[in-house]
Order: structure tokens, then C-alpha cells, then sequence
């Protein structure tokens, strides 16, 4: 069996529907909100991929290495904001946390 573009941009598709599945039926816990986002761009990184793959260009791969790094960085900050959070609050509920409404 050989395995073609559709089969990777249907494995993107489901991956990217199980994340926004994950975000709309999980409002309250932070921290699975955040894994929902990060699934979220790693299926859009595997149709780049293999986008990438498949027409022979390398522009999506470097693409890929620019969006993990900015993915990388918005955990890490995501992370901590939320170690602070859980810090003052003692919870991650989002209903809970209303600190930052500005």
C-alpha cells in the first residue's frame, strides 16, 4: 500500500477536528485547553509537511521549524502564567480566573 497526500491530509484533518473538539467540550481546565491549542498546530505543521514532501519544495519544512519555535515559546509562557495563576488561586479552573479581564 502506498501511502499518498490524502492519507496524510486526512490524518491532518482528523487531528486538527479532535483538537477543536477538545477545545469547545473542555472550557474549564486550562491545561488541557493549551494541549488542544499545541495539537492544534502540529496538525497544521504534518500537512505542511507533507505538502512539502510531495511537491518537493522545502519552503514548508523551514516553515514548520519557524511555527514550533513560536509554539515552543507560547508554552513556555502559557506555563508559567498558568504556575502563577494556580499560585494566587490554588486552581486552574478556567470559570475561576478572572484576574486578567484588564
Amino acid at each position: 500500500m502506498i501511502i499518498t497526500l490524502g492519507h496524510y491530509l486526512s490524518l491532518g484533518a482528523m487531528l486538527f477536528a479532535l483538537s477543536v473538539i477538545g477545545i469547545f467540550l473542555n472550557r474549564k481546565n486550562l491545561i488541557v485547553l493549551l494541549m488542544a491549542i499545541e495539537l492544534m498546530l502540529l496538525a497544521v505543521n504534518m500537512n505542511f509537511v507533507a505538502f512539502s514532501y510531495f511537491l518537493g519544495d522545502m519552503a514548508g519544512q523551514i516553515f514548520v521549524f519557524f511555527i514550533l519555535t513560536v509554539a515552543a515559546a507560547e508554552s513556555a509562557i502559557g506555563l508559567a502564567i498558568l504556575v502563577l495563576l494556580f499560585r494566587n488561586k490554588s486552581s486552574i479552573n478556567v470559570d475561576e480566573l478572572n484576574t486578567l479581564q484588564g
